[in-house]
């Protein structure tokens, strides 16, 4: 009977044991079966009511273990899921596992009436636990002795002799024993002793108590039934596919959520037809892990309902087939490719940045780097693709010389690495061998490692130490300008100054360097100048936002000297503020000024005193020119020699000073701008016959040789022909008379499409230099040693005749090789008629 009882309990903690390690699910330890036998052991009884034989039990007990595993094994596939997702999760539940193993193992181990005494190595002390009112008498659970309890109180003379030796060798020598004895009040008790981990233990159990669990047992397996339905009714209505299959593939069980997703009626349906959820790929990679006795995890598309999702898939093999789970993971599929969306468009972007980006995880190897980076140090692309770790990119760079020159490379390099235990970015300056000066910002990543961020300044630092040597040289240049000079800013504020600008106004240097405003330097200069409209303009200048304009103005203060004063506004807002001390200037300004009014009045006296006396001249010049002609006359009456001559004289001088007083008059016309051309054809063969004529008792007076180079079919050109002809006479006129005896005046003409010029030319001694520019002043006359005396019109008339037309004058001369001059007439009808009005 006592081996039947045994046999069976432990089939059944057998299967307890089966379904506890493939589910994973905490349930209560079954310690024997629920059966009730009868006093022969011929026939086991079920607590259900009916007989079962010893096969049929343990088919039973088996049968609930499948049942239980098929069920348990799909709450273990999601609770691998959440333990997946978080790490911390997982530690918990471990720890929350282990907590309830051990209580599981506690309840295990008292979960029949026993004892447990054990004594610690080295300690003589026994610690006792377990139902000790089961199994030892009240007195001796008070007497707790020290080294063994005391049997003898409640086991007969021998028995207790026979503990006490067996104790004592299992605490000496370690020898183990098993005895089975009767205590004194007539109960069967097991003692059991050995030693466990370096301590003795002794374990007394009632075997009286056997029959109670038995009954236990019953209850333990309704209980164990009811978990199984619970959980069954889980699995059913969970919204996640899950099944389990046969050894031979075939569906064994699928919930509702399986039925939904192959398009079955029911769970029944699917299991009937034996439906797949996944595909021939997915199946076949899940048959290559379940046959390798390994889970299966992983995303696969599955088609539910038309509409293709992902799901997070487990399968693991357990006794008699396999059991499996889905999970849907759409959204989580498409948050990860919008993710990697995300992370190309980052890297894209980085890609165009100028800046050189390198990317190390938290292996502090390679991860990502841009084209910048790459083409900043000209290393190779292979190389880099190969994810090599920091301190090999740095000993490469070393290699080329690319990083700095420094005493202690470990160590530079032990503390550039620093970043990636640092909380906070960090910022270095690279000089490198080649003269470049590259920026360098170390961000620690969230997700560990460091990301590099490398920038050129090579060309910033040069452009800031332009920049801080031109403020140099513009503090040096405004320190030495004679100018005063304040720059105040967009506040009103001065900025800088000169000394000039603080001597200027006897201001204190130490005042101005505390950048004061406009207000207080007005208060400060107002008592050498005190104007308030000139203050409160220069204040509008300097302090206005929109209408930001220039200022100029003169002011003379008290002490006598005359300022000028500018405002500049400057491109960042600021305004510069100049003083220049003119004193010098505007007293000789003044004074050229009141000489210059002499000066013009003397011109107005002399130019109207000359025309009043031309006019007042010619009536009674033209009297003596009509006497003399009629004295000359033969119908007078005859004249003697020595009259005949002194009438030719009175001839010749009054047409000389006929011609002065007309050449007077025709310059007085111009200037008060009364003088009109009588435009036509200019017959340019004609003009030249008529000037060369006038000149030519000058020329056999002279014994001078007139050369005239002109085409004869050189033609016309719209002019005044009177004034061309006064032009050219008194051009004549002017050679011959600078040109020594026995020489040559060359007359040149030439023709071009849009003007015709005349040249004269002579072999005088030429115009010096300071009388070059006055020679064609009104009554300017500069003989040069010539035989050239005049009033100065002639010159003056040919400049103002040629300009009427729209030409002008030209002259070319060499001291010692004689004067050309040069009148260019246009023969365009529009300049001429715009010239003359």
């Amino acid at each position: 009977m006592s081996d039947v009882l045994g046999s069976m309990r432990r089939t059944c903690l057998s299967c307890t044991s089966l379904v506890r390690g493939v589910a994973g699910a905490t349930v209560l330890a079954l310690n024997s079966q629920a059966f009730a036998a009868d006093e022969a052991g011929a026939t086991l009884v079920a607590p259900f009511g009916y007989a079962l034989d010893r096969q049929e039990t343990v088919t039973l007990a088996l049968a609930f273990a499948v049942f239980g595993f098929s069920v348990i094994s799909a709450l273990l596939l999601m609770r691998t899921r959440l333990r997946a997702a978080a790490q911390e999760t997982r530690l918990r539940t471990d720890v929350q596992n282990l907590q309830a193993e051990a209580d599981r193992f506690r309840a295990l181990l008292f979960a029949e009436p026993q004892v447990l005494i054990s004594w610690p190595a080295g300690d003589s002390r026994p610690q006792i636990s377990g139902d000790t009112a089961l199994v030892l008498p009240p007195e001796v659970q008070a007497s707790q002795p020290q080294r063994v309890l005391a049997f003898g109180t409640w086991l007969p003379p021998e028995p207790a002799l026979q503990m006490d030796h067996a104790v004592d060798r299992l605490l000496d020598q370690g020898e183990s024993f098993v005895l089975n004895l009767v205590t004194s009040g007539g109960r069967a008790i097991e003692a059991m002793g050995r030693a466990v981990g370096g301590q003795a233990v002794v374990r007394i159990r009632d075997l009286a108590g056997l029959r109670r669990d038995l009954a236990e047992t019953s209850l333990r397996l309704r209980a164990l039934q009811d978990e199984t339905e619970m959980l069954r009714g889980f699995a059913v209505a969970a919204p996640w596919p899950i099944w389990t299959r046969r050894a031979d593939g075939a569906l064994a069980f699928a919930n509702d959520a399986y039925a939904r997703a192959t398009d079955a009626t029911n769970s029944a349906d699917a299991i009937g037809r034996n439906l797949e959820l996944l595909d021939s790929a997915g199946r076949a990679a899940m048959a290559r892990a379940l046959a390798d006795n390994t889970d299966f995890a992983g995303r696969l598309p599955i088609v539910v309902g038309g509409e293709r999702r992902f799901y997070d898939v487990r399968a693991l093999k357990v006794s008699g087939g396999s059991a499996g789970i889905a999970v849907d993971a759409s959204e989580a599929a498409e948050l990860h490719a919008a993710l990697e969306r995300m992370a190309e468009a980052h890297r894209r972007t980085l890609d165009q940045l100028s800046s050189g980006v390198a990317v190390f995880d938290g292996q502090r190897r390679l991860a990502f780097y841009n084209d910048s980076y790459r083409k900043l140090f000209d290393l190779d692309r292979t190389f880099l693709d190969s994810n090599p770790d920091d301190s090999s990119v740095l000993d490469r760079l070393r290699a080329a010389r690319k990083l700095p020159e420094e005493r202690d490379f470990r160590a530079w390099k032990a503390k550039l690495h620093e970043a990636y235990h640092a909380v906070e970015p960090e910022k270095h300056v690279w000089y490198l061998p080649d003269g470049r000066a590259l920026s360098i910002v170390t961000t620690p990543n969230p997700e560990g490692g460091v990301t590099y961020l490398f920038d050129d300044v090579t060309e910033s630092l040069d452009l800031r130490r332009r920049y801080g040597g031109l403020i140099d040289v513009q503090r040096e240049t405004l320190d030495n300008l004679s100018e005063a000079v304040a720059v105040f800013g967009s506040n009103g504020c001065a900025q800088l100054f000169n000394p000039p600008f603080a001597r200027m106004w006897q201001l204190s240097t130490d005042a101005l360097k505390t950048e004061p405003h406009i207000e207080a330097v007005e208060a400060w200069c107002r008592p050498l100048y005190d104007d308030a409209v000139f203050w409160q303009a220069l204040r509008g200048a300097i302090t206005g936002i929109d209408d930001r304009r220039h200022v100029l103005l003169k002011i003379e203060r008290k002490d006598g000297s005359v300022l000028s004063c500018r405002t500049m506004p400057l491109p960042d807002g600021a305004t510069m503020l100049t003083f220049q001390d003119i004193t010098d200037a505007e007293n000789v300004e003044r004074a050229l000024r009141e000489r210059n009014e002499a000066l013009e009045t003397a011109d107005r006296i002399k130019i109207g005193f000359v025309n009043h006396v031309s006019y007042q001249l010619r009536s009674p010049l033209t009297s003596i020119i009509g006497f003399a002609h009629f004295l000359n006359d033969s119908s007078t009456g005859p004249l003697t020699p020595k009259q005949a001559e002194y009438v030719n004289y009175i001839t010749a001088s009054t047409n000389v000073l006929m011609a002065i007083i007309s050449n007077i008059l025709d310059l007085a016309s111009i200037d008060a701008g009364a003088m009109a051309l009588n435009l036509g054809q200019v017959n340019v063969r004609s003009a030249i016959e008529q000037a060369t004529e006038g000149v030519q008792d000058r020329l056999a007076r002279d014994h001078i040789a007139l050369q005239v180079d002109a085409d004869p079919s050189i033609g016309s050109f719209v002019g005044d022909e009177r004034r061309v002809v006064q032009v050219l006479y008194n051009l004549l006129a002017n050679a011959v008379d600078f040109s020594p005896p026995n020489t040559a005046v060359r007359l040149v003409v030439r023709k071009s499409s849009d003007k015709v010029s005349f040249t004269v030319s002579d072999s005088g001694p030429g115009i010096a230099a300071g009388v070059k520019d006055k020679m064609f002043d009104m009554f300017e006359s500069h003989s040069e040693g010539s035989r050239h005396r005049g009033a100065g019109l002639g010159l003056s008339l040919v400049r103002s005749f040629v300009e009427l037309h729209g030409g002008k004058v030209l002259v070319d001369t060499v001291a010692g090789r004689g004067t050309s001059v040069t009148c260019e007439f246009p023969i365009e009808q529009t300049a001429q008629r715009n010239a003359a009005e």
